[in-house]
Order: structure tokens, then C-alpha cells, then sequence
């Protein structure tokens, strides 16, 4: 299951249970539609909910992230549990994503909301 908010600086994505294809289409477009409003937004992937994914979400995740690498900005992502830490960090490996590993989702949206250096 997932929910999806729009924040100021881009989305927050939350996956509770198990993450499929149908939960990442709704990524996808999503992610899309926030890109067209926003140029680059940042995101916030909440997997601490996370228990398991489908193969075949897993596929459409690294072709799609792969294809928008450059459409989105920081990426920030909370997990508590060490597998799903480590698939996440595998799938950034093959996609050439830079994320950073956040413990509370609080944390994590602070740093999204603090400014860029690039825009300081």
C-alpha cells in the first residue's frame, strides 16, 4: 500500500505491507505530475512500514528511475529494518542515486526542508 503527499519541497512517499507494481505506477505518476509543477522536486521515502516488495515492481522501479534520474532532486529515505536497507541501497547503486538514510521521518523532512547549497 502506499500514500503519497505533496509537500514545498517536492513529495513524501509512505509504503506500508508490501509494495507492488499497481502502488508503483501510482509513484510514477505521482513523481511525473509533481516534476511538470515543480521542475525537481525533492523526495521523502518513508519504507519504515515496508515489509516486502513484488519482482516485478522491483524491475519497473530500477527501468523508471533509471530513465528520470535527472528529474528529481535529494532523495531522502527512512527504513528501520536492515534487508529492505539494503535492497534500497542496491536499487540506488544500479540507478546511480545518491540517497541519504534517514531514522524518523522527522528528520528526514528537515532536511528536506532546509535549503540546498547550491541555493544558498
Amino acid at each position: 500500500m502506499i500514500s503519497i503527499r505533496e509537500q514545498n519541497y517536492g513529495l513524501d512517499v509512505a509504503l506500508f505491507n508490501e509494495f507492488t507494481l499497481a502502488d508503483f505506477k501510482l509513484f510514477e505518476e505521482a513523481l511525473l505530475k509533481r516534476v511538470q509543477e515543480q521542475g525537481r522536486p525533492d523526495l521523502l521515502l518513508d519504507l519504515s512500514e515496508l515489509v516486502d516488495f513484488t519482482l516485478d515492481m522491483a524491475f519497473e522501479e530500477l527501468r523508471f528511475m533509471r530513465a528520470h534520474e535527472g528529474d528529481y532532486g535529494r532523495l531522502a529515505i527512512v527504513v528501520s529494518d536492515v534487508w529492505i536497507k539494503l535492497a534500497a541501497h542496491l536499487s540506488g547503486l544500479l540507478a546511480a542515486t545518491h540517497a541519504r538514510y534517514f531514522d524518523s521521518v522527522e528528520s528526514a523532512q528537515a532536511w528536506l526542508a532546509a535549503p540546498t547549497p547550491e541555493a544558498a
